[in-house]
């Protein structure tokens, strides 16, 4: 009997990876489950695509999992503007309708109706 590769089954067909489900879209509002911050999704990864480096500069004690989405925010908090790449586990929906004050939502978004923002049509695929 053959030994199995770690992602074939018995049959010798790949498994396939579990599906992850993104919560927010582009264009929601969220907010930072422990750090006091904000910001605007405007890019979603469905597993964790960033480097090691980066993934490891957290600690251990609060370190996501890569299995999930990760989502790239334009983010503000009280000092300053900035992009920021965020588990799905470590966000949660901000209920303050307040739009976010970051110098590239102009560019990227239209306009900021019910609580989320509209993406412009040029950045629709």
């Amino acid at each position: 009997m053959s030994e199995l590769l770690p992602d074939q089954t018995d049959a010798g067909v790949p498994e396939a990876p579990p599906i992850a489900h993104a919560d927010f879209s582009i264009g929601d509002v969220v907010r930072h489950r422990m750090f006091d911050f904000r910001g605007v999704v405007f890019d979603v990864d469905p597993v964790f695509n960033n480097s090691d480096e980066w993934y490891e500069a957290i600690p251990a004690a609060i370190r996501p999992r890569k299995d999930q989405p990760f989502y790239h925010l334009l983010a503000e908090n009280a000092e300053s503007s900035y992009v920021a790449y965020v588990s799905q586990q470590n966000l949660v929906p901000d209920d303050s309708d307040e739009p976010v004050e970051h110098p590239a939502i102009a560019g990227m978004f239209s306009e900021y109706v019910d609580g989320r923002y509209n993406l412009r049509q040029s950045y629709r695929h």
